[in-house]
């Protein structure tokens, strides 16, 4: 898919006021993440990637656009950049910085090439799975991008949860993959040799933390705790984080396809508030999850997590017991932010619609629909290309 086909734009949750502090900018990317367009963002204005505030996360390989805000910063900086693959398009001024979470949702447009049914069937197959996720919903899994380009941000979180330093400092830094470019591969391999002088040359300027914890190592003479402890916190958290979503995932696949069914000893989210509350008597509160007024929920643990009892709990339980947390690890999971809550099991798209077009490269069926923050279009998509519609 190139980048051009997959276009995300946010929907804020409030405009920016006009008058403070803050610089809004709503910028343009193209093929690069989220983390690294902050990171080059900071980098060309001379201030801390923290200093940058942001509603969410966007896919790597799209074109998408989001606001960004920094405070007392030349519009005109901002308005100046000059860096490959991100634009400005607006600026605007606010009150306050802007926070993760800030956003009402996101607008998808989508084309999908290369389809295997003539344009005008796999236009009719899609408008019959999407009014079955309308009404049935769709599996609200953590999307693979959550978990980065090496598919190991929550082992990453998983080490910083139990403290397990040599491990995390093993996976940030070495571990070679195939896939990986040809200088990063090196880099790691020469980590694994021990060779951290080489490995520091080798890693690409715009991965500060890698360069930062490798200089570490050459100063300490391999001590990792002081490499490790040189690492950014707000990057650790957003591992841990991302381990908190792989047990969410694994507690969706074993409630799969039953998302939307109740179980007594369930924690319900009720869509209009975010509120949630224990079902004690399934039978009568199913009309309301028939209605998508409620849904299940999985878990973003943490100790004060609210736990499922009875039928519930038989199948989510025994998927956390497993991780093996102790009361040691969740202080460390809170101390890098992570905080107790439940997630709808399932999520509801908003305004789909489904068109045909072409272009210079092929034929392709567009798709738009707006889902609320923190749901992947990935698994709207992953439900759209199968056939079976049951």
């Amino acid at each position: 898919m190139r980048n051009e086909d997959f276009f995300v734009a946010e929907l804020p949750l409030y405009k920016p006021c006009g008058q403070g502090a803050h610089i809004y900018a709503l910028i343009e990317k193209r093929g690069i993440s989220t983390m690294d367009a902050l990171a080059n963002i900071a980098q060309a204005l001379h201030i801390s990637r923290k200093e940058i505030g942001f509603a969410g996360l966007k896919d790597a390989h799209a074109i998408t656009r989001q606001w960004i805000s920094a405070e007392h910063i030349d519009p005109k900086q901002l308005l100046e950049l000059d860096i490959p693959h991100i634009r400005v398009i607006q600026i605007a001024r606010h009150s306050n910085k802007l926070k993760l979470g800030h956003l009402a949702g996101n607008l998808f447009t989508i084309r999908l090439r290369n389809v295997n049914l003539p344009l005008r069937q796999a236009v009719k197959v899609a408008e019959d799975v999407i009014s079955v996720l309308i009404r049935r919903g769709v599996p609200n899994y953590f999307g693979a991008q959550r978990f980065g380009r090496r598919g190991d941000t929550h082992l990453l979180g998983e080490a910083v949860s139990k403290d397990k330093i040599d491990e995390f400092m093993d996976i940030f830094l070495g571990r070679p993959k195939k896939d990986e470019s040809p200088a990063i591969s090196a880099a790691r391999a020469c980590y694994e040799r021990g060779n951290y002088k080489k490995a520091h040359d080798l890693w690409p300027y715009g991965f500060a933390d890698q360069r930062r914890a490798l200089k570490a190592l050459i100063a300490s003479k391999g001590d990792g705790k002081k490499a490790y402890h040189l690492i950014n916190k707000q990057l650790k958290g957003f591992f841990v984080s991302a381990y908190q979503s792989h047990l969410f995932n694994q507690v969706l696949a074993a409630r799969m396809p039953n998302i939307d069914k109740l179980l007594v000893g369930d924690m319900a989210y009720k869509h209009i508030n975010g509120a949630c509350f224990r079902v004690e008597d399934a039978v009568l509160e199913q009309p309301r999850c028939d209605l998508f007024e409620i849904s299940p929920t999985g878990p973003l643990l943490e100790s004060r997590m609210t736990k499922l009892t009875g039928p519930a709990g038989e199948i989510e339980n025994p998927v956390l017991d497993g991780a093996g947390l102790k009361d040691k690890d969740f202080r460390q999971m809170r101390q890098y932010g992570a905080r107790a809550g439940r997630r709808p099991l399932r999520f509801q798209p908003r305004h789909p619609q489904v068109t045909t077009g072409q272009d210079k490269f092929s034929s392709y069926i567009k798709l738009q629909f707006e889902l609320d923050s923190g749901c992947y279009a990935t698994s709207l998509l992953r439900e759209i290309t199968k056939t079976d519609v049951s």
